[in-house]
């Protein structure tokens, strides 16, 4: 077993990473309470009904590349 305690912080967040890539690999194998799985549900039917929102990232990069006004 390992002590995470003796890690670096490198170290840790190598591990971090390699856990969740492990995880999110098979996604349907992490368990999701009735409230996630239920606000979940919410929000594909939000984007069913309204489709995708928000701001397209080119033009959220170049209002920030952009001077002040």
């Amino acid at each position: 077993m390992i002590d995470i305690a003796t890690l670096t912080q490198e170290e840790r967040l190598r591990l971090l990473e390699q856990l969740w890539d492990s995880l999110s690999s098979t996604p349907e194998a992490i368990p999701l309470t009735d409230a996630q799985r239920e606000e979940l549900d919410r929000r594909l039917d939000e984007l069913d009904r309204e489709g995708p929102t928000g701001v397209p990232v080119d033009d959220v990069l170049n209002r920030l590349r952009s001077p002040s006004k």
